[in-house]
């Protein structure tokens, strides 16, 4: 799905990124499973991740990085129109967690809701903030993908407890100033016709989590590796190929791609496909495994803090996840 002419450019004007303190290593994992650190590190490119405490949420972790999101576009919470948090793990089936972190960070003037595409979710909610800043309904928006997974994930199943991790990123979006940049183009898409190939089966209205039940897992996530993998790679080379495409780029033209951070064959094979060198790719999976929808949020404000990219230059977001879902950006930064 592809968006019409907007009427205003609009830029991002900071980003900003937190992980827990607390970090589980591959030899750590060893320990709880039958696996080894080469076996992950092979098959994933995962080396650690951040696991949030007990008494550490959702909403806590997208507050940290909205913070410093904010402090980096030089505004106070005060003056945020608009949040949208993407998460597969609100604090609360209701209210949504945007209202949380609306309460945690003093964004009172601020409309707050969250958004459900999985690993898609934080580029979902660009390409909302977007439309509906460039339409005039907001000034400026703060967007966020933040997930606890660690409360999702069965850590008895050495086939998924090895990918997830916690974390969240953020950014602030607002109207163009002078000498900023702007997203140029966006791209979104869903096939609900695939959603048994990632899922968490258990905890809604269609399959209560019971006495009964309760022992079967069912609340965790579950994925078929094969074929997500294929389709992942098939769809992120389509969206990312549609926004440059759009933007008027050439692959050449483009200082960065960041991609969702599942998986390191899977970020070779859309390096490859789309003909952009592995240098300009950026990687931080093996650092944080895959924390769903701030996975790209969190790799897109450790690529801006340490220059990968600077004022003008082009680069590309893309991401899948399940639903299935996936999306990208072309942005002028």
């Amino acid at each position: 799905m592809s968006e019409l002419n907007s009427k205003v450019d609009v830029s991002i004007a900071g980003t900003g990124s937190y992980v827990p303190e607390r970090v589980l290593t591959n030899d750590e994992l060893a320990s709880m499973v039958d696996t080894s650190n080469e076996w992950i590190l092979t098959r994933t490119g995962i080396r650690e991740r951040h696991i949030a405490a007990e008494g550490e949420y959702t909403s806590h972790m997208a507050s940290h990085a909205a913070r410093r999101a904010l402090e980096q576009a030089g505004m106070q919470a005060s003056e945020i129109e608009l949040i949208i948090v993407a998460t597969i793990t609100p604090d609360t089936p209701t209210p949504a967690t945007a209202c949380h972190v609306q309460q945690q960070i003093g964004a009172n003037r601020a409309v707050a809701f969250d958004i459900s595409a999985a690993c898609s979710g934080f580029l979902y909610a660009m390409k909302i903030a977007k439309r509906l800043i460039s339409d005039g309904a907001f000034q400026n928006a703060l967007i966020i993908g933040a997930e606890k997974l660690s409360t999702v994930t069965n850590w008895q199943d050495r086939t998924t407890c090895v990918l997830f991790g916690d974390g969240a990123g953020a950014a602030v979006l607002r109207r163009s100033q002078p000498g900023e940049g702007a997203i140029v183009a966006t791209e979104m898409g869903t096939d609900g016709n695939l959603t048994h190939l990632l899922e968490i089966a258990g905890g809604g209205s269609a399959c209560p989590i019971t006495a009964a039940n309760v022992h079967e897992n069912l609340a965790t996530l579950s994925m078929q590796g094969k074929e997500v993998f294929k389709h992942a790679v098939t769809r992120m080379k389509e969206a990312a190929e549609k926004v440059i495409e759009r933007a008027g780029w050439k692959p050449e033209e483009i200082a960065c791609v960041i991609p969702h951070q599942a998986n390191l064959r899977i970020i070779d094979a859309i390096a490859d496909r789309l003909a952009v060198p592995n240098d300009r790719v950026f990687v931080n999976l093996d650092k944080y495994g895959n924390t769903s929808a701030a996975a790209v949020a969190i790799a897109l404000d450790e690529a801006n803090r340490k220059g990968a990219f600077h004022r003008g230059d082009r680069i590309v977001l893309v991401v899948f996840g399940a639903g299935l879902t996936w999306a990208a950006a072309a942005i002028r930064w």
